[in-house]
């Protein structure tokens, strides 16, 4: 099942890779102002908002979350099959918030399928996972490098290969027997997420994602700025996910080491150091790669310490909603947010002031996560009891 599990998280993640550093470029290249292109990115954030908890609530209910997935990948694709027509700004809008909506069900219900299947061996995520990386690095590369001799505007088609590697490896992992979770008991998921360290975990992430705003919009837009084409575009991408790799697998030492509340605060001080270092001195090539390199901290360090703090806090009950509440408050809420306010950000002072208001929601971050931030259970007890 090892590779049967790695084989979606490398074309999930091989497609956020066509999509993220270039999207931006794309959409500037069919002449959308930087305020609309600001919105569409986030609507790649904002569907996760309501969609990993309507398909968790239903992978919860059913048991199904296999077949919920292969749903997910198919219809997504057919949607992202808009972007085609070559819409306008508004018809692109719904074709991204379609598309998005059944894409963005996909990784919270395979995060439970994943962990499930590992059972006692969920030390392992991490190696499972890293493939997700290595999909990301290779699309990012090989996209990247196709754009160096063909026109921006042919991105949708290099993606359809990735589609339909996310379909085919949906239909690799055998789907469950379809048995429902027993009932959770009355009250039990609203004492969790009243904790107020569960709390300060969504705030902290909230916060996070809003940094990443400017990252996830504007770092290719910003690059090109710079003079950097759009292969060394793609390779700075490549190195950051690169670094995230090499601290999945050192993850587990790192985490007997040290406690959930001093990784987080290290990681999300290093994150800030990192948008201030790509806001000012981006022209600096060695103090650029060494700010891709922070993206172990950014985002590698801080997701292994929420996977494992979601399990703890929401238990066997609520893991499902647990997942999308993760995703739906912090990457689709805080990232939509963060997505909007750089584009004025950008709009009204240029894409350092965009990068600067990022390390400046860091500061906030590691405020909430000194004062709030408290380690998870070891057992699923508050679930349960």
């Amino acid at each position: 099942m090892y590779w049967r599990l790695s084989n979606l998280y490398f074309w999930f993640f091989a497609l956020l890779g066509g999509l993220l550093p270039y999207w931006s470029l794309y959409l500037e290249g069919r002449g959308f102002s930087y305020l609309q292109i600001a919105t569409l990115m986030a609507t790649i954030q904002l569907t996760k908002i309501i969609a990993p908890s309507v398909w968790g609530w239903l992978g919860d209910r059913t048991g199904q979350r296999v077949r919920l997935v292969r749903f997910g990948a198919i219809t997504g694709s057919l949607f992202f099959a808009g972007v085609f027509l070559e819409p306008g700004f508004y018809g692109l809008l719904l074709v991204m918030l379609a598309f998005t909506f059944f894409w963005n069900a996909i990784l919270p219900l395979y995060e439970v399928i994943t962990l499930r299947t590992l059972g006692e061996h969920r030390d392992r995520y991490g190696k499972v996972r890293l493939w997700g990386s290595v999909g990301f690095i290779g699309a990012v590369g090989l996209v990247g490098g196709l754009l160096e001799l063909v026109p921006i505007a042919t991105l949708p088609w290099l993606l359809l290969p990735v589609f339909a590697g996310i379909a085919v490896s949906a239909f690799l992992v055998p789907a469950e027997r379809g048995e429902r979770k027993p009932r959770a008991p009355t009250g039990s998921l609203k004492k969790i997420v009243s904790h107020p360290a569960v709390i300060a975990f969504f705030l902290m992430n909230f916060l996070l994602q809003v940094s990443h705003g400017a990252y996830y919009t504007f770092f290719s837009i910003h690059l090109e700025q710079h003079g950097y084409g759009k292969l060394s575009i793609g390779l700075l991408w490549c190195l950051g996910v690169i670094a995230e790799i090499g601290l999945f697998l050192i993850m587990h030492r790192l985490s007997r080491r040290f406690s959930v509340r001093q990784i987080a605060i290290g990681a999300l001080a290093l994150t800030m150091i990192r948008w201030v270092l790509i806001a000012e001195l981006t022209d600096v090539i060695g103090v650029l790669l060494l700010a891709q390199c922070l993206h172990a901290a950014s985002y590698g360090a801080l997701h292994a310490i929420s996977v494992q703090y979601i399990q703890g806090f929401f238990g066997a009950h609520h893991h499902g909603q647990g997942q999308a509440l993760y995703s739906g408050l912090t990457f689709g809420a805080g990232g939509a947010v963060g997505a909007w306010l750089s584009g004025f950000l950008v709009d009204g002072f240029g894409t350092p002031a965009a990068f600067w208001g990022g390390a400046a929601t860091m500061l906030v971050a590691i405020l909430v996560t000194w004062r709030g931030l408290r380690p998870p259970p070891k057992a699923p007890s508050m679930a349960s009891s």
